[in-house]
């Protein structure tokens, strides 16, 4: 460990706030890789020369010209070209070690900067951070210029980033395949309280990290139709004749393992026109057309979701996803075919060369090849793959769909049925004909077998199909990739539970050896060697660094529970991190908050499910109380809001008004403000989500149970130190089963509880008359004393609480409170809040991404760990 601050120029002191003083990081011994010379070299003045070198060479600057940005581009080039060694040597093994490759598909990837966890992973950060300071430089100043890439949307993103750390950390050899978004999400403005969506332009000043490969340049068809006809033996066969063809370029990033010489490749696919120009259009003067196609092809990686409440917006995600597969699919083909020629003898130049591929060669795919998808968004894959067996390799059906069910697997993320995505045939078939066929032929196939198991039953088949029918026939992907997969998991226990009793449990009954679960995890590379450096330096000093790979190392901690000097420096870390990111809304927000209060989180997608709007109506509940009584004596809190609502989600960007407007109220009201603050941060992402982890206290998990998949920020926070107040939905379960009953706020309703309530046809109107704190609050909502110039503006959020309730929120309310005031009372007593910070830290081992990793190689996969030798 060392303190890397402790040089800290002139320069940087007034990014101190943005840099949340994180003074200290894991030292680790820089691996020595053999290179014929020093140009790749470890050492401080080898590290200088590679600097200025990439800034002369590269940049085209010299240090007179210089701008901290091209210091940051630089110092980002130093880092990979140490890099590419390890890299180039760990696709070499791989290859020459014949080893089962794990592909992992997912349209989201939220890895946050690369500088810093590049410079740690590798071991360089102590000789960068010299290296710099005799420059004149500060590396603190330079991490700032990097630019985030926004390559996802929330959880989904952020849980893809912790995999692909712990599949370089745990020497998996792996591919992960993603689409190189241009603009990825969107970059989050707060106008007079309104979220207003701007281009997040992550890519226009370039990116270091990244290597584009022109030369496997793939092509994916779309539109056209299908022409049938007879092979050379007399077999039916179909063609695919497409209208428009567009261009998959493949930009491959590295992604090294922590302190192994393992660098794994994630690959974003770009899209671009066949013919970007067209000369005789162009001559004519019709410049616009000329240059359409170019246009309507590179819409398909232009953005992360495209808002699909418009014809056109449907196109462009399914051309999007199909897109993603395609390329992706043959890039899987191209390495097997490289490796197939290479075990029986073949170079590797002569494979490079197109050779002629045939059925044969499939012989052993299925037992080379694992692909996951994450979600749906991937399962076109299964419908692609059978395209290219059955037409272009001539496989017959039978073996196609054994290789298919064979390499695919598929993890479901969500328990909301709308989640579930589904397409129209007539926009289906328009885009993808010949898929359209295989989907028809494999629903065939599979409701023949399902009615020979379940004869009779009608009900079952409809469930079942992957075609849904009504006014417009819809194809449900969730049920493609059921069917199409050797395994289906969910991402926590209740989650599991829940597939097979109710979103999927008719596929349960008919596969249930097909089900298993696989709790999420997050990198604690991540998420508290990087996000909590104090933190972490003050682990390593009592327990020793393995925790950082193996995590249950960390309950260890429990015999310095009576150590009052540990104690007390784990209080003084927290403080200081409060202090951090106290600063850091000053100068982002313009609020002074108290860093001695309750720093309160709540930080996720805002969506109606994960009930931000029940922890505004606890705010509204404690203004109320000391409108009523200032004399009160009540812990001071601060909330603490940031989360992006989806563009076209109405509901959920009211939700983000309302905190505004309440804010707006509370924060500037004298008799209140100096106790209660409420601050919404904005645009929020990786990186702050590191400021916000270090420095949280109580972490708001109070989705309604049975809504929540797994949840991955409860495990960040719970790693940091936050205790947790929640219900009892998705991971919360475990994490309190793990971390302990007592140090865990319960409330709520339980899922069998919300189900059986719902049955029971829920009156939201009972709670909201029977409580009278919970309708005075409703009706300040609904009477616009938090909008005063527009005194019905939040009326759909009143209506939603009392016609409809789908969220239980008003029968929740009561106990939530209840359990906030418990959380109080603990509070107050420092002691024994800190001693249940240290246990939820200590004890949550069980959520490391490494071991989620580890259990998909184990149960799913049937990968291998692959040392890679410097």
């Amino acid at each position: 460990m060392t303190d890397i601050n402790h040089h800290h120029s002139t320069k940087g002191q007034h990014q101190r706030h943005y840099n949340h003083s994180q003074k200290h990081i894991h030292r680790t011994e820089p691996a020595k890789i053999q290179v014929e010379d020093d140009r790749t070299g470890m050492s401080v003045e080898t590290l200088k020369r590679a600097i200025l070198d990439n800034l002369f060479y590269i940049q085209g600057k010299d240090q007179f010209f210089a701008i901290p940005y091209d210091y940051y581009m630089a110092l980002a080039y130093t880092v990979r070209d140490r890099l590419i060694y390890r890299w180039l040597k760990t696709q070499q093994t791989y290859f020459e070690k014949d080893a089962k490759f794990a592909f992992y598909l997912s349209v989201e990837y939220l890895k946050g900067r690369h500088l810093r966890k590049n410079l740690v992973n590798v071991g360089l950060w102590d000789v960068a951070n010299q290296a710099l300071q005799e420059l004149g430089l500060n590396l603190y100043d330079l991490m700032e210029q990097e630019q985030e890439p926004g390559l996802g949307n929330g959880g989904l993103g952020r849980l893809a980033a912790c995999f692909l750390d712990s599949l370089a950390t745990l020497e998996i050899p792996a591919i992960c395949y993603g689409i190189r978004y241009k603009f990825g999400t969107f970059d989050q403005v707060i106008q007079n309280g309104w979220q207003v969506e701007r281009p997040d332009k992550w890519l226009r000043f370039g990116n270091p990290w990244e290597i584009p490969r022109s030369e496997y340049v793939v092509e994916v068809k779309l539109g056209g139709h299908t022409e049938a006809y007879l092979d050379q033996n007399g077999h039916y066969r179909v063609r695919w004749i497409s209208d428009r063809t567009v261009l998959g370029t493949p930009f491959d990033t590295l992604v090294p393992g922590y302190n192994t010489n393992t660098v794994n490749t994630l690959r974003l696919w770009t899209a671009r026109a066949s013919e970007e120009l067209n000369f005789e259009v162009f001559n004519t003067g019709d410049y616009t057309r000329a240059v359409a196609d170019k246009t309507f092809s590179e819409n398909i990686s232009k953005l992360l979701y495209p808002n699909d409440n418009t014809p056109q917006g449907k196109e462009l995600r399914l051309e999007q996803q199909y897109f993603f597969v395609s390329c992706s699919l043959q890039d899987i083909i191209r390495l097997y075919m490289i490796r197939l020629h290479r075990s029986r003898g073949g170079s590797y130049e002569e494979a490079l060369l197109r050779i002629e591929i045939s059925q044969e060669h499939f012989e052993n795919f299925d037992q080379q090849v694992s692909i996951q998808m994450n979600d749906t968004h991937p399962s076109l894959i299964i419908a692609e793959l059978m395209r290219l067996l059955v037409d272009e390799y001539q496989l017959d059906w039978e073996r196609a769909w054994e290789i298919t069910q064979n390499c695919c697997a598929y993890t479901n993320h969500t328990l909301l049925p709308e989640a579930l995505e589904q397409w129209p045939i007539s926009l289906f078939g328009r885009l993808l004909p010949r898929h359209l066929e295989i989907i028809y032929e494999i629903n065939r196939r599979f409701l023949n077998q399902v009615w020979l198991q379940f004869p009779g039953d009608l009900n079952r088949v409809a469930q079942l199909s992957l075609i849904r029918e009504g006014s417009e026939k819809q194809i449900r992907m969730a049920n493609l990739a059921c069917v199409g997969s050797h395994t289906i998991n969910g991402v926590s226990q209740l989650h599991t539970k829940l597939l097979k009793q109710s979103l999927l449990h008719d596929f349960y009954e008919l596969y249930p050896e097909k089900f298993t679960n696989i709790t999420n995890g997050v990198s604690p590379r991540r998420w508290l060697l990087l996000s909590n450096p104090k933190l972490a330096l003050l682990i390593t000093e009592r327990i020793g660094k393995k925790w950082i790979t193996k995590l249950d190392e960390l309950k260890r901690l429990e015999a310095f529970l009576e150590d009052a000097e540990f104690c007390q420096a784990w209080q003084q870390i927290k403080h200081e991190n409060k202090h951090d990111l106290a600063e850091y809304i000053l100068q982002c927000n313009g609020i002074d908050v108290n860093a001695n209060s309750l720093f309160d989180v709540q930080v996720k997608r805002i969506h109606e499910y994960k009930r931000q709007i029940l922890n505004l109506l606890h705010i509204i509940t404690l203004y109320n109380r000391f409108k009523q009584n200032p004399s009160l004596e009540v812990l001071p809190r601060t909330f603490i809001f940031a989360g992006k609502a989806a563009p076209g989600y109405f509901i959920a960007k009211l939700v983000i008004k309302l905190i505004h407007a309440i804010a707006n109220v509370v924060n500037h009201d004298p008799d209140v403000n100096s106790r209660l603050k409420i601050v919404f941060l904005r645009n929020y992402c990786v990186s702050l989500a590191q400021r916000i982890c270090a420095a949280a206290e109580l972490s708001e998990q109070i989705s309604t149970a049975g809504k929540e998949a797994s949840g991955t920020g409860n495990m960040k926070l719970a790693m940091n130190g936050a205790i947790t107040i929640g219900t009892l939905d998705g991971a919360n379960i475990e994490i309190r089963q793990e971390v302990g009953n007592e140090n865990f706020f319960l409330f709520g309703l339980t899922a069998e509880e919300v189900f059986s309530l719902k049955s029971q046809n829920y009156n939201p109107w009972n709670y909201y008359n029977s409580n009278l704190e919970l309708r005075q609050v409703i009706d300040m909502i609904a009477s616009g004393y938090f909008s005063p110039d527009r005194t019905d503006l939040f009326r759909p959020i009143v209506e939603s609480l009392l016609i409809r309730d789908e969220y239980m929120v008003l029968a929740d309310y009561q106990s939530y409170l209840d359990s906030q005031e418990r959380v109080s009372h603990v509070y107050l007593e420092q002691e024994h809040w800190t001693r249940m910070s240290i246990l939820n830290t200590a004890r949550i081992g069980k959520f490391s991404s490494d071991r989620t990793i580890l259990e998909y190689c184990q149960k799913i996969w049937n990968v291998k760990p692959l040392r890679v030798e410097s």
